[in-house]
Formats: C-alpha cells, structure tokens, sequence
C-alpha cells in the first residue's frame, strides 16, 4: 500500500469512529442498535473500493479490539467480540470489501451520472446490509438460541434506515468520483 493508501485508509477508519459519536438508538425487542457507523461501511466501500475500503474497516474492528471506545456508545474492547454484535463487526470488513468489489466493476468515469449512482446503490446495498446482516443475524442467532428466521424479522425494521444509509453512500460515493475520484483503476 502506499502512503496516499494508508492515509484514506486512515481517514475513512476515522469517520466510521466519528459516526459512532452519534448516540444510537435501542429499540428493546433485539440487543442490536440503530448507529450510524454502517452508514461508514458503505462509504469506504463506495469511495476506497474494495481493498481499501476493508482495510479501512478492519482497522477500526483492530482498534475495538484493543480497547478504545470507538463504538457507538463509546464500547470497544473484547468483549465486544462476545456479545450479541459481534457478526455485525465482523460484517463491516466483509462488507465494505464486497461493496467495493460491486463499486469497481459496475462504475466508471464517463458512464451517465443515473448509471453510476444506481452502480453505488447496488454496492451499498448488497454489500453494506446485505453481507453485513448476513454475518452479524447468523452470530446474532448464535448467540441469543433464537431461530435464524426469527431473528431475520426482527432485524428487519432496520432495513429502511439501511437503504437510506445506502442512498446516501451512493450520493458521497458518486460525489466523489466526479470531483476526485479514488476508486482504483480498472483496465
């Protein structure tokens, strides 16, 4: 990687822990919170590209995992990794990895602009909720003895603010191609 890399690897690592400043929102009947940090899964995803845009994602897991409160709600630390959330950590590295892999092949510099935001979406929706919810309702299911199915329901009253999350990530990701574009080149 080269230091322009690990500077917007840095830098997208710094806005998911600034997202996680955001108070988040509990809803009661399941143990998983409504933050806004996917919303930076999605971005490095849709901005960094796949490589990047992981590795931007498993720096912040790497700093939940020595302690540092980056989480929303200010958590971090192992412990973390042992409860209810874990899959979904797990999931922002996955997920912002597939989310850049859609994000290269699907857009490129001169396509209509129409195109290239429904190319964002489609990123950020399969890879940032669709493989992040994958992996974190499986651990969640895991975790709390629930059915896997049972557990899908319920997660699914996060699906609109998600596909909104998406949305946006598709706005900034788009943005940015047009004004500095980051995503690697393609041949």
């Amino acid at each position: 990687m080269s230091t322009r890399d690990l500077v917007l690897v840095a830098l997208f690592a710094a806005i998911i822990v600034v997202l996680g400043m955001l108070p988040p929102i509990t809803l009661g009947f399941i143990p998983v919170p409504i933050t806004a940090q996917s919303l930076g899964v999605m971005l490095a995803g849709c901005t960094l590209g796949a490589r990047r845009g992981a590795s931007a994602c498993l720096l912040v897991v790497l700093l939940v995992a020595i302690g540092l409160p980056v989480l929303s709600g200010g958590r971090g630390g192992l412990a973390v990794f042992a409860g209810p959330t874990a899959g979904y950590l797990v999931g922002w590295v996955a997920g912002a990895l597939v989310t850049g892999l859609i994000a290269e092949r699907l857009v490129r510099e001169g396509q209509p602009q129409l195109q290239q935001y429904l190319g964002f979406f489609l990123a950020a929706a399969v890879g940032g909720i669709g493989v992040v919810y994958l992996l974190g309702i499986a651990w969640l299911s895991y975790m709390s003895g629930k059915a896997f199915v049972e557990t899908t329901l319920a997660s699914l009253v996060f699906i609109p603010g998600d596909l909104i999350k998406a949305v946006a990530a598709a706005l900034a990701g788009r943005a940015v191609l047009a004004g500095y574009p980051l995503l690697p080149a393609r041949t």
